[in-house]
């Protein structure tokens, strides 16, 4: 059978299991800034979140909306958008997978994800002026 028109990894699981996994780490991510897990996972890690980091960049309240509902996590994703989409300073590429050796269990190959930029979470996002009526 031929591989053509199958995007992404199975992972061994089902499709619900499988978001909730990709959504999980994805949250971690913007969280904590570097999350360790197995190769493949970091791949496919990677193909998706930079997607949603570049929806983070272009700002506004629709595409606020889309990362809300990709992440489930409304704090991750204000956390995204406010405080790490402005401080990357690249067009893409924004994330580093670097091998970290074999697991001693199962000898899986894992690596360490990270944003390339160095993401400072104390910046909190400046509160935008409202206009007073007079």
């Amino acid at each position: 059978m031929h591989r053509h028109s199958y995007k992404g990894r199975k992972f061994g699981r089902k499709t619900d299991q499988r978001l909730a996994l990709m959504r999980g780490m994805m949250c971690s991510l913007i969280e904590y800034q570097t999350i360790t897990t197995t190769l493949t996972r970091c791949k496919e890690l990677r193909r998706e979140l930079e997607k949603l980091i570049t929806i983070a960049r272009k700002g506004g309240l629709a595409n606020r909306r889309i990362l809300i509902a990709r992440l489930n996590s409304i704090e991750s994703a204000s956390l995204l958008m406010d405080v790490i989409a402005p401080q990357i300073k690249r067009n893409s590429g924004y994330l580093r997978i670097e091998r970290a050796g074999f697991r001693r269990g199962d000898n899986s190959e894992m690596a360490t994800i990270s944003f390339v930029d160095d993401i400072n979470l104390d910046v909190e996002a400046k509160p935008k002026a409202k206009k007073e009526d007079k």
